[in-house]
């Protein structure tokens, strides 16, 4: 069995980001990310009121009268979505599903800007990967992007930020030409780019003044949960370990259960339900379980993220420290449309170990903190003591 939840924006930003959880192989698109909208939505998922199996009919239904009809079976699956009241239904294009599936080997066509919206609406830069044109250029951690391509972004979700980022509306290849409106202080000025094809360098490693090993999970793409173990392994023996899930907006289930198995010797990570049957994921044994661990998350921290920070919170692992994450636990299967289109539509959703429903309410940390979240999570370190 293997899952996948993809943090990939779909080529028509007007779809919205959909942000899933996926099992048995299953594909979904989100935000890349930044701002994901309102976590304390409750809108009851077509599973609380209709069956899934039922759901799934309507849609495919539609979308076959429609190619009967010589309309377009895709918008027609798109209308029948909305209808439904489907929080994280979603309809994608043949296309975009292949560009799904080569972005979790972790590669993507973009210029390597990471970026969140404050609250007055401006976007900044939170992240210029290493090597990328953005980091050619000279853009910095903190820059304002005023504009792409001529485009304002003030106020705009991140979501379509990252879509003309991409140059998605055009299907812009790499070696495209992109141009940014910048602003550093009071200094304002325009950077040409070229997009590249990228690697999202999903977990990046460093240490602290005071000896703390910080370990940032971007997204469980391929491979990530062998890096976080991997980084795990090579920590110091006695050194307190910081496992950063700010913004972290899911990935491939697998990923976060094996990044799970770093810190756990077996045991429960979650269980789910899909068309009313009940399943579970288990740690593998022999993970490092005497170190001191904390999880830091965020608003921004979602799905498969969410499920590896209840498993450690559950398990009495980790502390968790932060702000409520997203509330993002339900899961998605495709169906494929007459047009090769693809409807991924909710079918179940999963809980934590103690039992907790993660959809619509998020996690709530140990302690929680708003800024300084780092500095705060170093001083619970030091009190959790040497694991000797």
């Amino acid at each position: 069995m293997s899952g996948r939840d993809l943090f990939c924006q779909p080529r028509r930003a007007g779809r919205g980001a959909a942000l899933t959880l996926l099992f048995a192989s299953v594909l979904v698109a989100g935000a890349a990310t930044g701002s994901f909208g309102d976590p304390d939505r409750r809108t009851p998922p077509p599973s609380a009121r209709t069956t899934p199996a039922a759901h799934r009919e309507t849609v495919t239904d539609a979308a076959a009268e429609a190619m009967a009809d010589g309309k377009s079976p895709m918008e027609a699956a798109e209308r029948a979505v909305s209808r439904s009241g489907d929080r994280w239904g979603a309809v994608y294009s043949q296309g975009e599903y292949e560009e799904f599936e080569e972005a979790l080997d972790g590669q993507y066509t973009g210029v390597g800007l990471w970026a969140r919206r404050e609250r007055d609406g401006r976007i900044e830069v939170t992240r210029v990967q290493s090597g990328s044109p953005a980091a050619a250029a000279g853009i910095r951690k903190g820059d304002r992007l005023r504009s792409v391509d001529g485009e304002k972004v003030d106020g705009r979700p991140v979501t379509e930020v990252v879509s003309l980022l991409r140059g998605d509306a055009d299907d812009a290849a790499a070696g495209t030409k992109v141009s940014l409106g910048l602003e550093r202080g009071t200094h304002a000025w325009s950077e040409t780019l070229r997009r590249a094809r990228l690697s999202t360098d999903s977990v990046t490693v460093h240490k602290l003044p005071g000896g703390v090993t910080v370990i940032k999970v971007a997204a469980f793409t391929k491979g990530v949960g062998d890096a976080v173990r991997t980084a795990v392994e090579q920590t110091p023996k006695h050194a307190g370990i910081v496992l950063d899930l700010r913004g972290n907006s899911g990935g491939l289930v697998t990923e976060a259960v094996t990044a799970a198995s770093a810190f756990l010797d077996g045991g429960l990570v979650a269980t789910y339900d899909v068309n009313g049957a009940q399943r579970s994921l288990h740690a593998d044994f022999g993970g490092e379980t005497t170190r001191p661990l904390v999880a830091l998350v965020d608003g921004g921290t979602m799905s498969a993220a969410e499920l590896l920070t209840g498993a450690l919170q559950d398990r009495g692992r980790a502390v968790v420290v932060g702000s409520r994450t997203f509330g993002k636990g339900s899961i998605q299967m495709p169906s494929r449309l007459p047009d090769g289109s693809v409807a991924e539509l909710t079918v179940g959703h999963y809980r934590t170990p103690a039992g907790h429903t993660v959809d619509g309410r998020g996690i709530t940390p140990d302690l929680e903190v708003d800024a300084e979240a780092l500095e705060r999570a170093e001083t619970v370190l030091s009190g959790l003591g040497d694991p000797s």
